[in-house]
């Protein structure tokens, strides 16, 4: 049986956990993932669980924070006054805004989540919202397309 190794297109069909069983993705929703294993494109803990993985096999794999979305940084809580924003911006705690920082020179667009909201001063959170957390996968494997070996020159004559 062909199992799955890195160089590999894999498509998947998962759901994604935290501890308490909240689902916070799904192929179900998303459709299957594919992707080549070993190109970064998805978490290093989700595509080493995938090495070794057969065609219709399942697994469970259980990432703790720091090979997840990184541990909670306190550092990046941070309090602004509500004035940041427009008067009729919907701010309340659990909302995801969009603030803008400079960083060399540039200013970009950084998601943050509203995690206190005291008079006029609103503390954000520029952590991912899963961080700290433990994430848990149900992966199944569904499809595996092995790159074809390269052909070198050296064996080829020449008249």
């Amino acid at each position: 049986m062909q199992t799955a190794q890195p160089g590999d297109m894999v498509t998947v069909i998962y759901e994604g956990m935290i501890e308490n069983g909240d689902i916070f993705e799904s192929s179900a929703d998303t459709g299957p993932l594919t992707f080549r294993i070993g190109t970064g494109s998805v978490l290093p803990g989700f595509e080493e669980g995938i090495i070794g993985m057969g065609i219709n096999e399942s697994r469970e794999i259980v990432l703790p924070s720091d090979q997840a979305y990184g541990r909670h940084d306190e550092n990046l809580l941070h309090t602004v006054s509500r004035s940041s924003w427009d008067a009729g911006a919907d701010i309340r705690p659990g909302v995801i805004v969009a603030m803008t920082m400079e960083k060399d020179g540039a200013n970009h667009q950084v998601p943050a989540t509203v995690t206190e909201v005291a008079g006029d001063m609103v503390t954000v959170d520029f952590n991912h919202p899963l961080a700290g957390k433990t994430i848990l996968y149900r992966i199944t494997l569904q499809k595996l397309e092995r790159p074809e070996p390269r052909r070198s020159a050296a064996g080829a004559s020449s008249s």
